[in-house]
Formats: structure tokens, sequence, C-alpha cells
């Protein structure tokens, strides 16, 4: 939040560093949509309170991310397709929901 812009994308690519050295799973919560697609294999949108799963969007970008990816047509695309989720507020890919859910 309190990060300037530059110091925000310096911050995610050693994130994405650290992530691709050590290969742990990173539960990252965000409420910048861009920064989510940038981070993720997967970007989860929660229901307003309370909070339950509604959507689940698997983002298959390529490894190393670069900053300049986030400007690519992809990217935007997958930007507009999780802002369009949050404001409609409804499940959108139950499927997959339904599938974490039952993962216990």
């Amino acid at each position: 939040g309190a990060l300037d812009a530059f110091t925000r994308d310096e911050m995610n690519l050693l994130i994405q560093k650290i992530w691709m050295e050590t290969g742990k799973t990173i539960i990252f919560v965000t409420h910048n949509v861009s920064e989510a697609i940038f981070l993720a294999d997967r970007v989860v949108v929660l229901t307003p309170r309370p909070g339950r799963l509604a959507h689940i969007f698997p983002i298959d970008l390529p490894r190393p991310r670069t900053i300049d990816m986030t400007y690519s047509p992809e990217f935007i695309r997958m930007i507009l397709e999780v802002k369009a989720s949050i404001e409609r507020g409804s499940p959108g890919n139950s499927a997959a929901v339904a599938n974490v859910m039952d993962m216990g």
C-alpha cells in the first residue's frame, strides 16, 4: 500500500525470485489486481463479507515474469476479467470453486 510504483515493482520481482529459488507455496493477499496477476499462478477472488470464494482465475503466463509483460494484451485482458468478476460480485468459475471446496 505505502510503496511507490517503482519500489513495488522491485519488491514483486524479488518475491518472484525468492519463490522461484525456493519452490515454496506463497499465499499473497492484495487488493491490487495487476500485482496479483503478476505474482500468482491462480488469482482467487473473494466475496464481500463474509469472505467466500467467488472465482478462481488460472494465470498461465510464462516465468520469469517481467515488468514489460504487464503492458501486454494478454496481461491487460486478465486484469479486465478479474475486475469484471469483482464488479459483478458473483461466482463465475463455480466448477473451480467447488473443486477447491472439495479439497477441504
